[in-house]
Formats: C-alpha cells, sequence, structure tokens
C-alpha cells in the first residue's frame, strides 16, 4: 500500500525528515511513534499529499504522490492533528459535503454518509452543529470525515488527541473496528494505545527513522538482558540466592509470595534460561512456570529515542 523510498523534506535549511525508507502492506495497522519535533506530522503530511517531499519516492497503492496526488487523495482519508470541521454546519450536512469533495456520486451519498455515523457513533449527534460538540465527539467527527468515502488507506495523526479516558476506550474500540477493511497508519503520543491496536510499529527519532517492527521484533533487537519470570515451590530468599549466582544475571526480585509459591522476576540474557533450570533444579528447589516477559512498548520507545536503537 505504502512504499517509501530516500524521504527527504527540508524547511529551509532544516531537514524535517532525512532519508525515510518503509513499506506498509495493505490491510497492516502501523503505529509511528516519535517524540515531539521528530518528523511525524511531516512525514504523515507528505503521505497525504499536503506537503511535496524536497527528494525521495513516496508510492501509495501504486501512484507517485508528486505525479498523481488526486488519484491518491481518492485513496486515502486523513485525520490531521486539528480536523477540519466547519462550525456552522450539522453533522450530516458536513459528512455529505465532505462525501461530494471525496468524488462520492450523489446516489451513494445518504448510504456512505450512514455509514460512516454507524462506525463512529454519530447518529445521535447527525443534526447537532458542530461548533455545539464536545471536543470528544469532534473527534470521532474528523474520523469520520477521513472515512465517508471509503478509503483503502487511513492516516491519523493523534486520533486520542486531548481525550479523556472513557473517550480513548470509545477511540480504541472504533479504531479496531476499522481493523481488516482499512491499511491504518496511526500516529500518537499513547503508547498503550498504540500497543493495544497496531500489528507494526514505526519508531522515529530527529527526523530519521531508527527502529520498526512488532513490539517482540523491537525488544530483541535491543540486545542486553531480558525479562523473565520464575514461579516456584520452596524457600523464595533461596531461590533469589540461587538465581542470582548464575553468570550474565543481572537482577534478581522477588515479585510475589503466596501459600508457599513464590513468583520471582529476573533479568538476564534469554540464552541463561536452560542454567536458571539447572541452577534450581540442582538446589532442590521445585519449578512450576518460566515464562518469557515482553518488554514494555513504554521502555522500548525510550531506549530507542535516547539512541540505544538497533537498525
Amino acid at each position: 500500500m505504502i512504499q517509501v523510498e530516500g524521504l527527504t523534506k527540508y524547511y529551509g535549511s532544516h531537514p524535517a525528515i532525512q532519508d525515510l525508507n518503509f513499506t506498509i502492506e495493505r490491510g497492516e495497522v502501523i503505529g509511528f511513534l516519535g517524540l515531539n519535533g521528530a518528523g511525524k506530522t511531516t512525514t504523515l503530511k507528505v503521505l497525504g499529499c499536503v506537503l511535496l517531499p524536497t527528494s525521495g519516492r513516496v508510492q501509495i497503492d501504486g501512484y507517485d504522490v508528486v505525479e498523481n496526488p488526486h488519484e491518491i487523495r481518492k485513496r486515502i482519508g486523513f485525520l490531521p492533528d486539528t480536523p477540519p470541521l466547519y462550525g456552522e454546519m450539522t453533522v450530516r450536512s458536513y459528512l455529505a459535503f465532505v462525501a461530494q469533495l471525496r468524488g462520492v456520486s450523489s446516489h451513494e451519498v445518504k448510504a456512505r454518509v450512514d455509514k460512516a455515523e454507524e462506525q463512529t457513533a454519530l447518529r445521535e449527534a447527525d443534526r447537532e452543529l458542530i461548533s455545539s460538540l464536545s471536543h470528544g465527539y469532534r473527534q470521532r467527527l474528523g474520523v469520520a470525515q477521513a472515512l465517508v468515502h471509503n478509503p483503502a488507506l487511513l492516516i491519523l495523526d493523534e486520533p486520542t488527541g486531548g481525550l479523556d479516558p472513557v473517550q480513548i476506550v470509545e477511540m480504541r474500540r472504533l479504531i479496531l473496528g476499522l481493523k481488516g477493511g482499512h491499511t491504518i497508519l496511526i500516529s500518537s503520543h499513547m503508547l498503550s494505545e498504540i500497543s493495544q491496536t497496531c500489528d507494526r510499529l514505526l519508531i522515529i527519532q530527529a527526523g530519521e527513522i531508527v527502529a520498526q517492527g512488532t513490539e517482540q521484533e523491537l525488544a530483541s533487537r535491543l540486545g542486553g538482558a531480558g525479562h523473565i519470570e520464575l514461579e516456584i515451590h520452596g524457600p523464595e530468599e533461596r531461590a533469589v540466592e540461587v538465581l542470582r549466582a548464575v553468570p550474565g544475571v543481572e537482577r534478581v526480585s522477588l515479585h510475589s509470595q503466596a501459600n508457599g509459591v513464590a513468583v520471582i522476576r529476573v533479568e538476564a540474557p534469554l540464552e541463561r534460561r536452560p542454567e536458571l533450570v539447572r541452577a534450581l533444579v540442582q538446589s532442590n528447589i521445585d519449578l512450576l512456570r518460566l515464562e518469557r516477559i515482553s518488554e514494555k512498548l513504554e521502555s522500548i520507545f525510550l531506549k530507542l529515542t535516547q539512541g540505544k536503537a538497533a537498525s
């Protein structure tokens, strides 16, 4: 769906993004992460045919953003960080207006508006003036205007920005409901939302892609210690001492203990797992469970944006 090669964009003499390269397959849901000023919005605006690239090549659904921007606009729905809404219009009249702008034929407009309102739970606000809507409803309407022409690609820039916890859950459900019907690219600071909705991640720092892949792939590329959880039956203090003595172990902590069963967390290279098992068995401590614990996205993101990225 998206092929980006050597994408660079300068503002004057300042490079906002430099030599970006990535591919997004049809049907994927991709999380686009980066600190403020990292280049996320600039990249999305190039993909959305709002900005021209300085150099490089971008193709969406086989069309070049420089040579065929009008064809691309027919195939994408774009929610910018500030939704393009007109306060004097009602929800329904606005969506009908957008549908017509996007080339939806007159006999299909009603059906498309109905579906967009249903997908975004806007039916009850159908006749409301946009100026009277809450921020949460405005965000929903921003997604609805991106959806109304049934695009192949949805580009959502900070869809949960400014929402309260209940509205965030509603937006997450909305996005999850769109999976499978569209390719979706989401830029967000809400790492927990990205973790729960996206198939794969692109992480950008200082205008460059520093890593891409699934959470598990990114965690494994960071190297160093892994996170291992062990459940044992026996003397927990003795088990902690035994595990600390295994070569390569960086940290051991008692996570919980009840009814003679203890859960212990170990930071060590994952290849040390057989040695951890042997050490416990040789010390006559029963091992009930050993499990790799995936590193949290917040930790992965911080390491990658602080210069500890793997290529």
